[in-house]
């Protein structure tokens, strides 16, 4: 899942360790596959600075990367935690009834009988499908899985909204 940002620019993974002895960095990708995120370059930190690849390989299960002018571990430990964005228009575009994550959060949710159930929070990826998981403005958030026809009835990014069949009977109180 990505996610956008007020700049038009998307997460799409974040630095999250040093390996080794020359500097590399551990990556987690947020991108499908995994090592597609080393597809998208440059990367952008949230301070604006751009990140050049010089390398990267898988090292078991770890994707790891070598980032031009960080040499050392001292380096490049300042860059750990860091997110990693990309411009929104090196997406490229999704296939009709296909949508990006990102462009589902802040949707408002209302189900087939006009109740406002909330907005989308975030997307949840489990085993069998993704989830939304909404604000409800209650003590309590609803998760509603993402299956096209289901659940959910309708996506209008222009309008904002997202149609589910989620009664209100279903809710807790």
């Amino acid at each position: 899942m990505v996610a956008t940002d007020a700049t038009g620019t998307v997460v799409i993974g974040q630095i999250n360790g040093v390996w080794g002895i020359k500097g590399w960095v551990k990556v987690y990708s947020h991108t499908e596959p995994a090592t597609a995120i080393f597809d998208y370059q440059p990367w952008l930190l949230a301070d604006g600075r751009q990140l050049e690849l010089t390398d990267w390989q898988c090292q078991g299960n770890r994707l790891v990367a070598e980032i031009r002018g960080f040499d050392s571990p001292e380096q490049s430990a300042s860059l750990i935690g860091q997110d990693l964005f990309i411009s929104r228009e090196q997406l490229p575009r999704p296939e009709p009834g296909s949508y990006y994550w990102n462009d589902l959060i802040g949707l408002e949710v209302v189900n087939l009988q006009g109740h406002r159930h909330g907005v989308v929070r975030k997307v949840l990826a489990t085993g069998a499908n993704d989830v939304l998981e909404i604000e409800s403005g209650k003590s309590y958030n609803i998760l509603i899985p993402f299956v096209i026809n289901d659940y959910i009835k309708s996506v209008d990014l222009e309008e904002n909204r997202i149609m589910v069949d989620w009664p209100v009977e279903w809710l807790e109180d």
